[in-house]
């Protein structure tokens, strides 16, 4: 991938509520595709990349601190828009002792899913701006109906005129409520993607398949780049017209929290791909950093904990 100088990212970010059940809990925030955007910033601070964030927020206090946050970290929050009586969706998490998460929501009146509401959003006005766009089956999932079929527009004019689509399958059966099209919506996700993110386990929930037939539906798929992972199992990095080539995983002595580990790997790959890195290398960028993540509680470690160096 050539290097180029604007990512936008678009999804939700709720707040985040860690610790004893009815006991003392740590206020943080958190979200799919917010993660991926801080470690993002965070890899490619040095290299000119202007990496954007696109959601709504309110103008309460929370989100306030959140944009403040993001800004902090070296985020563009020009696309971040705020709504007056909005806010943002809350979850609590609890973790167990091999590192694994559970997650309870309250994102009925979430800001972020009335983002496509209005003639044009901050997403649209500004698309002759971004060179490369991220989003997420959980992007997709908490906007309406109508909310989708723009997002997906967006989409197809973004690389109508040359940009790049990044597309990560996150999928939460919850947030589809059993809906009937949700196969259709990833599939039209997918065929409108450049590089396409896959969790192997989330593929086989999503379509219905066993292990060996999702790896081989994600194989197939149609985007140039297709990275599947594979938690601590090897990632497979599928680039159009050559042999997939698997990448083993950093052994990890201890998961504290896997809680922001593929977000992270996604952030990994990107700051290689976009740097002119090749896909193998970009691989191993994106397990390092993810192999970093899960030793940490929450899903955004201390920046003093990143890696100096992630190629290779």
């Amino acid at each position: 991938m050539d290097k180029i100088s604007r990512i936008a990212l678009f999804g939700e970010c709720m707040i985040e509520l860690r610790g004893e059940l009815f006991g003392t809990m740590q206020q943080t925030f958190g979200g799919d595709t917010l993660n991926t955007a801080v470690y993002l910033a965070r890899l490619t601070g040095d290299s000119g990349l202007n990496v954007a964030y696109a959601t709504q927020l309110g103008n309460d206090d929370y989100s306030a601190a959140m944009v403040s946050a993001w800004a902090d970290e070296g985020i563009d929050t020009a696309m971040v828009r705020r709504e007056t009586g909005k806010m943002p969706g809350l979850y609590t998490i609890q973790v167990d002792d091999k590192g694994e998460r559970t997650f309870y929501y309250w994102r009925d009146m979430s800001a972020a899913t009335d983002f496509f509401v209005g003639e044009s959003s901050l997403l649209e006005d500004r698309i002759n701006e971004i060179d490369v766009f991220y989003y997420s089956g959980i992007s997709l999932a908490v906007q309406p109906q109508s909310g989708r079929a723009r997002l997906l527009r967006f989409v197809e004019r973004l690389r109508a005129r040359g940009g790049k689509v990044c597309f990560d399958n996150n999928y939460r059966p919850r947030l589809w409520r059993g809906s009937k099209q949700t196969v259709e919506w990833y599939d039209r996700a997918f065929a409108q993607a450049d590089i396409a993110f896959i969790t192997l386990d989330d593929n086989t929930h999503l379509y219905g398949l066993s292990d060996e037939a999702a790896l081989a539906h994600a194989l197939a798929l149609s985007p140039e780049e297709v990275v599947i992972k594979r938690g601590s199992n090897s990632s497979i990095v599928r680039v159009t017209g050559e042999t997939p080539i698997e990448v083993p995983a950093y052994k990890v002595h201890k998961v504290v929290d896997t809680t922001g580990a593929g977000d992270s790997f996604a952030a990994g790959y990107l700051a290689a791909r976009l740097q002119g890195q090749k896909p193998e290398v970009a691989t191993r960028s994106g397990n390092k950093i993810a192999s970093i993540v899960v030793q940490y509680p929450g899903a955004i470690i201390p920046r003093e904990a990143m890696p100096v160096f992630f190629f290779g």
